[in-house]
């Protein structure tokens, strides 16, 4: 949201370049002392844009800001640094205190042009980002789509969920200066998705230090299902002391409703992508299914009305982390019932009670 209305005032103000994102997009601090002429003429000196060095119009960015009662979130080398979460802070607080938008036209440019898809790809990089940082890898990702880039974090987590797949020789630590290293760690990503079984049509690693949004986003969800089903596997077989057969998506829709059914409750989900799951109302018995009494029922709506189904998919996902499953899914995601994020709930539940 906060981008969109960044881009939407730096093309009036003629800035020629699009921000993607609040790191490698503003390090030259170009973008800010645009947004600023834009928002704030009387406090922004020419001088601004004209200087060459990046750190100076850092500083002079910061100062300019400070006189619209801007708080200091950051440095000037928190912004050539490129520092995610700090620079979304920096912009809120613009935003805040100057954002140039008439309250007519604010939900016309940040809400209603907000597409499905975009709301959809934000939220899906939030899970990945939580998920990622949970495996305990070297590196710690704020911006997924940025942070894959050079293809080291994504060799870190394929040797987390698939230990010895990695061909450390061949890879780059960064910080990588050469282009077509962080192509190669690319490229060896690709390979060793491709003897993991991944469909990855379409997908080079030019596309990865692209910043492909929606390859990477496939990679990344099917890195995500490996890990959970390598764990439930590891877990059954060590439960039965053999291997067995490999745990697949559909055991786990059967486990869901074999719960549910012997629990006594009476609700049941066709698939994950089944839209009756949007009422939270099965989730829940499945919860109490495996944890008698964790739920309150006292709290639990119909799910009827949008506001109830809020509720309960808020109340679903509290109750699932006190019983200590590893949830990386927004109350969204179970309103709209996005197939992922409803597997991943569906699996991490299954994990916990076996």
């Amino acid at each position: 949201m906060l981008l969109r209305w960044m881009n939407h005032h730096l093309k009036k103000a003629g800035y020629k370049k699009t921000v993607n994102n609040f790191s490698s997009d503003v390090k030259d601090g170009e973008a800010y002392a645009y947004l600023l002429k834009a928002l704030a003429p009387e406090t922004s000196p020419e001088t601004t844009l004209e200087t060459k060095d990046p750190d100076e119009r850092a500083k002079m960015v910061l100062e300019q800001a400070e006189k619209l009662d801007c708080k200091r979130y950051l440095t000037p080398k928190d912004i050539t640094e490129g520092s995610a979460n700090l620079n979304l802070a920096f912009v809120a607080q613009i935003f805040q205190h100057r954002n140039g938008l008439t309250s007519d036209i604010k939900q016309v440019t940040l809400t209603q042009s907000a597409s499905r898809d975009d709301v959809l790809v934000s939220r899906e990089e939030r899970a990945f980002r939580m998920w990622i940082n949970s495996l305990g890898v070297g590196s710690y990702v704020n911006n997924v789509f940025e942070d894959v880039r050079n293809g080291w974090v994504l060799l870190e987590v394929l040797d987390k969920v698939s230990p010895g797949s990695v061909n450390w020789k061949l890879a780059s630590k960064p910080p990588i200066k050469l282009p077509f290293r962080k192509l190669e760690n690319c490229n060896q990503v690709v390979k060793i998705g491709k003897e993991l079984k991944f469909s990855l049509v379409n997908l080079a690693g030019n596309d990865i230090v692209q910043g492909n949004k929606k390859l990477i986003v496939a990679l990344l969800w099917q890195l995500m299902r490996f890990n959970i089903l390598q764990l439930l596997n590891r877990l059954r077989s060590h439960s039965k002391g053999s291997q067995g057969k490999q745990i697949t998506d559909a055991d786990i829709l059967n486990w869901a409703n074999s719960k549910v059914k012997t629990s006594g409750r009476t609700s049941r989900m066709e698939s994950f992508k089944d839209k009756s799951l949007s009422n939270g109302v099965f989730f829940l018995e499945l919860l109490s299914a495996v944890q008698p009494r964790v739920v309150n029922w006292k709290v639990v709506t119909k799910g009827e009305a949008d506001e109830e189904k809020k509720l309960n998919a808020t109340y679903i996902i509290s109750v699932a982390r006190k019983l200590g499953c590893s949830v990386f899914l927004l109350p969204e995601d179970i309103i709209e019932v996005n197939q992922k994020m409803i597997l991943t709930l569906t699996a991490s539940i299954m994990y916990w009670s076996l």
